[in-house]
């Protein structure tokens, strides 16, 4: 029964080794305190997700950030197709290019865990 409630408590929350130092997430990596954020935090997540961030990834990483600071809410995914259509051209500014570069739920789900944000209302 221990061991079981363990496992159970390790779903709600774990943490992401940044710098030498544990980061607390839920259990899908959305940060428990936004202050923790850092470039180190999205760059050990990624690595934690397999993903490899370019330049373009950077770009909606800062986006988002940005976005939530200006509106204190999460951009919603057309927000970031209409922004990224106007910055790159319309293939790159995409849904569908958008959702290709973040490949584990999207600019708004693994977008949003990597840019520090929290759960878009909703989730689950």
């Amino acid at each position: 029964m221990n061991e079981r409630n363990t496992t159970m408590h390790n779903t709600l929350q774990r943490t992401v080794q940044v710098e030498g130092r544990a980061v607390p997430t839920d259990s899908e990596g959305y940060l428990q305190h936004l202050d923790d954020w850092s470039e180190a935090f999205a760059r050990a997540l990624a690595r934690q997700e397999e993903l490899t961030l370019t330049p373009e990834h950077w770009e909606v990483i800062r986006f988002l950030r940005q976005y939530y600071h200006e509106h204190g809410v999460q951009a919603q995914v057309r927000v970031m197709i209409k922004h990224f259509t106007q910055a790159w051209g319309p293939q790159r500014g995409s849904n569908h290019h958008l959702h290709d570069l973040f490949p584990r739920g999207g600019p708004q789900k693994q977008g949003n865990r990597l840019a520090g944000l929290l759960r878009t209302k909703g989730e689950h």
